[in-house]
């Protein structure tokens, strides 16, 4: 519950000035006895236990008073335990009120007003607001602010996540529309920042380490649980969720970030700047933009860089995605380069494969020229098993392929046409229909047709029908035995001196 300044007022008048009781007061004033109390405990004034009811609890008092000036944090459960063992019987909540009057409290803490030199440092932090739905995705929407501390300019920039890769093109990019970069950079201690801190001995993210190196700034963490050291980003968070994304409607991700980036030009450097109020912040900035860092001719990569392995099928999985690379790739490890919008695949320095980058889930994003020539290799797979068989059922078969490739005709169609022949007429018959082709110099399957359908009329033997019979089928066509008609006469005879009928 929120006091006002004026009901503050009221309630110390009446405990100190009227001696109204903590109860008294809250009946009174309507609030609850908490809240009085907190107020008497923040103006350092202890409600003294009525006289005419004594607590449970005086006789503990000076222990419990001893015990909190040597362990001023310990929870109030554990100091009733140990209350409880000494002979205490009262009830818990009350004895967590009478405590909590009692505890010591902490002298208020005074800060200095932190001034900053011109381009002289930076303060970064990220935000979370929420989530977007992309398809099947639930993404977080995370909002990287930097605010230069001298003029409070801010840029905003929203991402999909906060990984490395976001957390630098952030940087870049905050650069970029600066038009230079401040000597030092504070962070809260975020993994993308510091992996690791003993006291002072920090050990940075390497990352972070050479996009400084580039850049020429010095990271700089703020202390473990003091926020306060970098308290212009943490207003230019809050500022940011009042006066920019509260009832904000945007069509995607790309219409947000240009939304962000008009604010921040337009309405974000108009406000006044703190420093002097008769200025706006463009004005400070102007003043320090000139003497930023300059930014550097070579240009940072930017991306995620991850190693992926190739099962059998060629997809690699990025990011909840599936992206096809070439089919003779399969069982490989390669590298991904990715960005916001593209998804890039390397074998080393080759690029194997270029997508568009989806944010959604579980989806397989492919290159139609990869899928195609994963077809013809199968088609050309099976016409390799093709020859193989001929070769080996009909050595001479591998020397008609030869001369027919030698006049141009399709192979395949060929291949298929011997196949065909060979299930219809046999092995046998096929080796000797290949070498009459060869001896009369035609390299044709129609050649060894009509050898094959000579042979068979030289024999008389009947055409050959290939059929593929089911189970079912067979069982239909099974020869069935004739029997006599004489047994059918047998039950046309008459029964038991039944009359034949008479035939007219």
């Amino acid at each position: 519950m929120t006091i006002s300044e004026e009901l503050e007022q009221q309630i110390l008048r009446l405990h100190d000035v009227e001696h109204w009781r903590v109860g008294t007061i809250a009946r009174q004033l309507r609030v609850h006895h908490s809240a009085v109390r907190r107020v008497l405990a923040q103006a350092g004034v202890t409600p003294a236990p009525s006289p005419l009811r004594p607590s449970r609890l005086d006789p503990y008092r000076p222990f419990i008073l001893e015990t909190l000036s040597k362990y001023p944090t310990l929870s109030a459960t554990r100091l009733l335990v140990m209350v409880c063992e000494r002979g205490y019987h009262g009830s818990a909540s009350h004895f967590r009120d009478l405590v909590a009057g009692m505890r010591p409290r902490q002298a208020a803490e005074a800060y200095l007003r932190l001034r900053t030199l011109p381009a002289e440092q930076m303060q970064m932090d990220w935000a979370h607001f929420g989530h977007l739905q992309i398809g099947r995705a639930r993404r977080p929407l995370m909002a990287f602010v930097m605010v230069l501390s001298y003029s409070r300019r801010i840029f905003l920039r929203f991402f999909l996540d906060a990984r490395i890769d976001s957390f630098l093109r952030g940087h870049v990019e905050a650069f970029n529309a600066f038009g230079g970069c401040s000597r030092v950079i504070l962070y809260d201690n975020l993994r993308s920042a510091v992996l690791e801190r003993v006291g002072n001995a920090i050990r940075f993210n390497p990352e972070l380490l050479g996009l400084a190196r580039l850049f020429r700034f010095e990271p700089r963490p703020v202390a473990i649980a003091r926020g306060n050291e970098k308290g212009r980003t943490e207003r230019a968070i809050r500022f940011v969720r009042e006066a920019f994304f509260a009832a904000r409607e945007f069509a995607d991700l790309d219409d947000l970030n240009a939304q962000a980036r008009a604010w921040c030009e337009g309405l974000a450097s108009d406000r006044p700047w703190p420093e002097d109020r008769r200025q706006s912040v463009r004005e400070a900035f102007e003043r320090e933009r000139s003497k930023l860092l300059p930014l550097p001719e070579r240009e940072y990569p930017l991306g995620t860089r991850v190693q992926v392995r190739v099962d059998k099928t060629p997809y690699v999985r990025f990011d909840l995605n599936d992206y096809t690379v070439p089919h003779t790739h399969v069982r490989r490890t390669l590298w991904v380069l990715a960005d916001e919008r593209r998804v890039r695949v390397f074998d080393g320095a080759q690029v194997l494969a270029d997508h568009p980058r989806s944010w959604d889930s579980a989806q397989q994003i492919e290159d139609p020229r990869h899928i195609q020539a994963l077809v013809q290799s199968k088609a050309a797979a099976r016409t390799h098993r093709a020859c193989d068989r001929l070769s080996h059922v009909a050595p001479a078969s591998a020397q008609l392929l030869q001369r027919a490739a030698e006049r141009g005709d399709n192979l395949g169609t060929i291949t298929a046409a011997l196949m065909r022949l060979l299930e219809r007429y046999g092995a046998a018959a096929l080796r000797a229909a290949i070498d009459e082709a060869l001896r009369r110099n035609v390299p044709h399957p129609n050649a060894v047709r009509l050898a094959l359908e000579r042979a068979r009329e030289e024999q008389g033997l009947p055409p050959p029908t290939a059929l593929c019979l089911s189970e079912e089928i067979a069982r239909r066509d099974v020869s069935v035995r004739a029997h006599a008609l004489a047994d059918y006469d047998q039950i046309t005879k008459p029964q038991g001196g039944i009359n034949e009928p008479s035939q007219e």
